[in-house]
C-alpha cells in the first residue's frame, strides 16, 4: 500500500490514518490491543508505527508492524528515524520493512534521546531528514512521507527557512507531508499557502493530537513546539484539577471542531496521534462520520 496513492485518489473521500508507538511494559501492551480492537472497527486507511531515536525500539516496531500488517490486515506504514544510525543501520532497517512487505515508509531525522546515557551518535549518521530522503529514494522504491511543522521545527532558524526545508523534502523523494500538530488552525492553513507558494505540490495533511491529559500537553508543547492558543489555556483552567474526565471531553470536543474546520476546507486527510490511546480518536471519528463528513 502506497500512501501517496491513496491521498492522490481520494477526490473527495478523506484519508484517515492513525499512529502508534510499540507498548513498553506487559501492561501498556496489554491495553494497546483493546485500543486496536477499539480503533481498528472505526473508519480508517492506515495505521502508522514509530521508530525510536538510533533504532532504539525497533525490535517492538517490526513486532508492532507484524501485528497491525499480519495479525490484523491492516494498512501499514513504518516509522524511520535516521538520528544515531549509520547507512549500514539504514539499510538493515529498510530491507527489514521490505521483508515484511511495507511500501510506504515515513522519513524523520529524530532527535537525540534526553534520557539514554548510553546513545552514542553514529559518526556517519546522516544530518537531515531532507538527506535520509535521498538515501533511500536512490535504493528502493518504497513510497516516502516527510514531516512538516506549521509552526515552524523548534530547531528551525525561522519558519520561512523550515519551508524551505519542506520543499527540499519534496525534491528528494517525499511523496506526501504530515503535520505537526496545532490548536489553531490558521497555522495550517497559511503553512500550505506558503508551502504551494514555493512550488510543494504534494499532499499535506494536518495531524490531530487531542489534548489527553494537562500533564501531557505541557511534556510535548515543550518538545515539539506547538502553541497552546489562550483560549484553549482558560478553558483547561475552567475544569478542576482533579477532573481527568473533564480534560478528556474538552480534548474530544476541541479536536472534533477543528476536524469538522479542516474537511469543510477540504483537506485530504486527517492523521490522529493516538499516543496509544483509544477514547478520544474513536468518539471524535464516530461524530465525524455520523455527521457525514467522513
Amino acid at each position: 500500500m502506497k500512501v501517496a496513492n491513496l491521498y492522490n485518489q481520494a477526490e473527495n473521500k478523506p484519508i484517515i490514518s492513525f499512529e502508534f508507538f510499540r507498548a513498553k511494559t506487559e501492561k501498556a501492551a496489554q491495553n494497546l490491543e483493546k485500543v486496536l480492537d477499539l480503533l481498528s472497527a472505526t473508519k480508517h486507511d492506515y495505521m502508522s508505527v514509530t521508530f525510536g531515536a538510533g533504532g532504539s525500539t525497533r525490535e517492538g516496531s517490526y513486532e508492532l508492524i507484524d501485528k497491525l500488517k499480519n495479525d490484523r490486515s491492516l494498512n501499514v506504514v513504518a516509522y524511520i528515524a535516521g538520528v544515531g544510525l549509520g547507512p549500514d543501520d539504514l539499510v538493515e532497517v529498510l530491507e527489514n520493512f521490505k521483508t515484511r512487505g511495507i511500501e510506504t515508509v515515513f522519513v524523520i531525522q529524530g532527535d537525540e534521546p534526553q534520557d539514554d546515557a548510553a546513545f552514542t551518535p553514529h559518526a556517519d549518521a546522516l544530518p537531515h531528514a531532507s538527506d535520509l530522503l535521498a538515501f533511500i529514494k536512490d535504493r528502493y522504491d518504497f513510497c516516502l512521507g516527510a514531516a512538516g511543522y506549521p509552526e515552524g521545527h523548534i530547531h528551525a532558524e525561522s519558519l520561512k527557512k523550515d519551508i524551505e526545508y519542506a520543499k527540499l523534502k519534496q525534491d528528494n523523494g517525499a511523496e506526501y507531508i504530515v503535520a505537526q500538530y496545532f490548536y489553531d488552525n490558521k497555522f495550517f492553513y497559511d503553512y500550505v499557502d506558503s508551502c504551494r507558494a514555493i512550488g510543494i505540490t504534494i499532499p499535506i495533511i494536518p495531524g490531530i493530537m487531542p489534548i489527553y491529559t494537562v500533564k501531557l500537553l505541557e511534556m510535548l508543547t515543550s518538545v515539539c513546539g506547538s502553541s497552546i492558543p489562550n483560549d484553549v489555556r482558560k478553558g483547561l483552567d475552567s475544569i478542576p484539577a482533579d477532573d481527568k474526565e473533564g480534560v478528556v471531553q474538552f480534548g474530544i470536543e476541541l479536536a472534533t471542531q477543528q476536524c469538522r474546520d479542516l474537511l469543510k476546507h477540504g483537506v485530504p486527510g486527517l492523521h490522529f496521534y493516538t499516543m496509544n490511546r483509544g477514547k478520544s480518536v474513536n468518539a471524535i471519528v464516530t461524530t465525524l462520520e455520523k455527521e457525514g463528513l467522513l
